[in-house]
C-alpha cells in the first residue's frame, strides 16, 4: 500500500527552500509514496514544479484557516487525506495539534513547545547546540531511519518563467548576450539591510567597471527603496520590484551574471537556481541560516560584540551592515565577474 506523507512546512520563503534536502531525502526513501506539503501561501510558489511534491496544502492563517472554525475546516480536510506520517518542520504547538487531530498516526518533529512532546509519536529535543536550517531539518529524517542525501536546496525555473524575464528585461533594452548583475536590497527588516547609498555606489562601480547592466530586485514593499537606490546612481538601472512573481523573480536571478543581496528568502533562492551570489549579512547568522550546499557564492559578515542573530529591529547602530564597505563587497564581485 502507497505510504501517504505530509510534510508540515515552515513560514518563510528562505526556510521552506532550506527545507528542499529533506523534502529529496524523503522522497529518496519512499520512492513510490504520496508526498504533500503544507504550507503557508506566500511559499507555495517556492515548491511549485518541485519533483519530489505531489500536493500542496496551503495553510492560510491569515484568513480561511483563521480562528477555530477555520482550524476545523483544515482538520477535515487533512482526515480525509489520510495521511500515514507527518513530518512536523514547523516548531508551532498549533501544527502538532493539527497533525494529531487530523488522524495521522506517526508524527515526527521537534519538542519545541511545553506540551507538544506528548502529541508526537517521536519527539526530539531541539539541537545544542543550533545548527544551520538545513541540517535542523535533516535530523527529523535521520530520526526516523532515513539517511540524509545532497543538502544543496533547490527551486526549479520553468521556459515559461525564463521566456517571461527575457521579454521583461528586452523591454528595457538589455540585449540577451548582455551581462545583468541583480541588486537584492530589502529584508524583513530593517537592520538586515545594507545602506541603499553603499547599494547604489557598488551598481555604479559595477556598471562603469564591468559595463553589466543594474536591475534592482525586490518585493511590492521594497518598491520605494529600490527607486531611491535608482535615483542615488549615475548609471542606468532597471527597477522590478513588484513587477515580478516569486517565481518570475527565480528566473531572473538565473540570469544574472552576479546577485548581490542581503540575507532574504530572493538570495537562497539565488543560490537554488545557480547564480553567483555575494551574500551581505549583519544581525543574522550564516551559520545558522547562511547559503549551504554547492554553489558559488561568498558571504560578507563582520563579527561584532553583538548576539548573533540580533532581532533588535529598532537598533540605531547597525554597525554590523554599516561598517560592510563597498569596497569589500565590490572586490568579491570582482572575482566572479572576472
Amino acid at each position: 500500500m502507497m505510504k501517504r506523507i505530509l510534510i508540515i512546512e515552515v513560514n518563510w520563503v528562505g526556510d521552506v527552500l532550506f527545507s528542499t534536502p529533506f523534502i529529496r531525502t524523503v522522497r529518496g526513501a519512499y520512492p513510490d509514496s504520496y508526498i504533500a506539503c503544507l504550507v503557508h501561501p506566500r511559499c507555495k510558489e517556492i515548491l511549485e514544479h518541485n519533483p519530489f511534491v505531489d500536493e500542496i496544502i496551503l495553510y492560510d492563517e491569515d484568513k480561511m484557516h483563521r480562528g477555530f472554525i477555520g482550524k476545523i475546516k483544515l482538520i477535515f480536510l487533512l482526515r480525509g487525506k489520510r495521511f500515514d506520517t507527518a513530518f512536523i518542520l514547523h516548531r508551532s504547538f498549533t501544527k502538532a495539534l493539527i497533525a494529531y487531530l487530523s488522524g495521522i498516526k506517526e508524527r515526527i518533529g521537534y519538542i519545541a513547545k511545553k506540551g507538544r512532546g506528548a502529541i508526537l509519536t517521536k519527539g526530539v529535543p531541539e539541537p545544542h547546540p543550533s545548527k544551520h536550517k538545513v541540517e535542523y531539518f535533516l535530523d527529523l529524517a535521520r530520526v526516523a531511519g532515513i539517511s540524509p542525501g545532497p543538502v544543496s536546496y533547490e527551486f526549479v525555473v520553468t521556459n515559461g518563467e525564463r521566456d517571461f524575464v527575457r521579454d521583461l528585461i528586452s523591454g528595457e533594452g538589455i540585449a540577451s548576450d548582455e551581462k545583468v548583475v541583480v541588486i537584492n536590497p530589502g529584508g524583513n527588516w530593517g537592520p538586515k539591510r545594507w545602506p541603499k547609498e553603499s547599494f547604489a555606489k557598488l551598481a555604479d562601480l559595477l556598471a562603469q567597471k564591468f559595463g553589466v547592466k543594474i536591475v534592482i530586485s525586490g518585493a511590492e514593499k521594497d518598491k520605494a527603496l529600490a527607486e531611491d537606490i535608482k535615483r542615488l546612481m549615475k548609471s542606468k538601472a532597471i527597477v522590478v520590484a513588484g513587477k515580478v512573481s516569486l517565481r518570475q523573480l527565480g528566473a531572473l536571478l538565473q540570469r544574472a551574471s552576479l546577485v548581490v543581496s542581503n540575507d532574504s528568502g530572493p538570495m537562497h533562492m539565488a543560490v537554488a537556481v545557480g547564480a553567483k551570489v555575494i551574500a551581505i549579512f549583519g544581525p543574522t547568522s550564516p551559520a545558522l541560516t547562511g547559503p549551504y550546499g554547492t554553489g558559488d557564492y561568498t558571504v560578507i559578515f563582520k563579527e561584532k560584540e553583538c548576539e548573533v542573530p540580533c532581532y533588535d529591529k529598532d537598533c540605531k547602530n547597525n554597525s554590523c551592515m554599516s561598517d560592510i564597505s563597498v569596497d569589500e563587497v565590490m572586490s568579491a564581485a570582482s572575482v566572479k565577474l572576472a
